[in-house]
């Protein structure tokens, strides 16, 4: 039964749409919707909270908000950047800097584990709960599921996190990565020129086709990432 749901990055065209589609279909639900900017459509049976990536204090304040009254049933952690004004994505070796890595890494690796770390300990432990964290429209691999992968095959010998802990302490968890395939949204705007007919998806379709692959996940398929359509993407 999922009755507390958590959407970290609920203003972008993903989130968003998770968000609503997620009241829709949990109407009796209490719905967490975090992000840092407020989004442009506020849904009346949706909390809204605002959140600061870059303040780990914040984002540990905004687990204790949402699990204050229950314990989380699910987590959607929509955030992830390509490019960002005047961060573009990089068409040569003369474009590439030290500075760009750093913003990709810590808003698409460094940032949903900072969320696991302080999220997962507040799923529910009574019944099967959800973590699910998306890779960057456009891209196949999402650094964080491979984490959670490589870890959950060859143990801590490299690097303990905190989603692997919680993974194997609470066995009812499911734990993936998620890949919406490449999305009609200003984050994959660049690529899409490159995107073969009939796979720009809008983010409705690309969302409703996420929720169907959480809904048939099994605590055995914890630990990876899946695609669009239900598809095992591997490192």
């Amino acid at each position: 039964m999922i009755n507390n749901i958590v959407i970290v990055g609920a203003s972008g065209a993903i989130g968003s749409s998770f968000t609503l589609q997620l009241s829709v279909s949990y109407p009796n639900a209490t719905i967490h919707a975090f992000s840092q900017q407020q989004p442009e459509i506020m849904l009346p049976n949706v909390t809204y909270h605002q959140i600061n990536y870059r303040d780990e204090t914040s984002i540990e304040e905004s687990a204790l908000i949402a699990s204050k009254d229950a314990k989380l049933d699910m987590v959607i952690v929509a955030t992830g950047i390509l490019h960002d004004g005047a961060l573009l994505p990089e068409k040569s070796l003369k474009e590439l800097s030290a500075e760009k890595f750093h913003l990709l890494f810590e808003a698409n690796t460094i940032l949903p584990s900072l969320i696991a770390k302080h999220f997962l300990p507040k799923l529910n432990r009574d019944s099967q709960s959800i973590f699910a964290a998306l890779s960057a429209a456009g891209t196949i691999r999402n650094e964080f599921a491979d984490s959670i992968s490589e870890n959950a095959v060859h143990g801590s010998d490299s690097q303990e996190n905190a989603a692997i802990e919680i993974g194997r302490s609470n066995k009812k968890t499911i734990i993936v990565g998620l890949h919406p395939g490449t999305v009609d949204s200003n984050l994959s705007m660049p690529f899409q020129g490159n995107v073969p007919d009939g796979k720009l998806f809008t983010p409705e379709y690309s969302v409703q086709k996420l929720l169907q692959v959480l809904t048939n996940l099994t605590s055995e398929q914890s630990g990876k990432c899946f695609a669009w359509d239900g598809t095992e993407v591997k490192p």
